[in-house]
């Protein structure tokens, strides 16, 4: 599935909770408990993003396709549905994919109307961060080829 793909996805799942402020905010929440448990090893100050209110961890790794693969957590139960709505939209894509897609699906949903703008520009800095990783990792699956 592509990341325009994935994105839709996402929007069709929110158009479901006709905007109503508490079942969004719910479904975030839900949404932060379903993504996988990042390593303790990982939750360290090397994978802090910086420019979140709250804590979030990322890191990224490549499978042997050369896809971005990433893992997070936050120690907010909203923060950590929004990383992971970011985790489901750009895991297992190229870094050249990553590089390339402005990232649409905050504003398809009116993202900015729930989560103020303190999350939002924390959210801005989670997608920066995984571009950088991507970054990185395309770098070094061209040094390594």
């Amino acid at each position: 599935m592509s990341i325009a793909e994935k994105e839709q996805e996402i929007v069709e799942e929110f158009s479901m909770l006709d905007g109503d402020m508490e079942m969004t905010i719910n479904y975030i929440m839900e949404l932060g408990e379903r993504l996988p448990e990042m390593p303790a090893d990982k939750k360290n100050d090397d994978h802090i993003v910086k420019g979140c209110q709250s804590k979030v961890w990322l890191a990224a790794t490549a499978n042997e396709a050369g896809q971005v693969i990433f893992q997070a957590d936050s120690n907010t139960a909203v923060t950590k549905g929004l990383v992971s709505l970011l985790v489901r939209v750009l895991s297992e894509e190229a870094p050249e994919a990553i590089l390339n897609t402005e990232i649409t699906f905050p504003q398809q949903i009116g993202m900015n109307r729930f989560i103020g703008t303190q999350r939002s520009n924390g959210f801005g800095a989670m997608i920066k961060q995984m571009k950088l990783y991507a970054l990185a990792l395309s770098s070094k699956t061209q040094t390594d080829a």
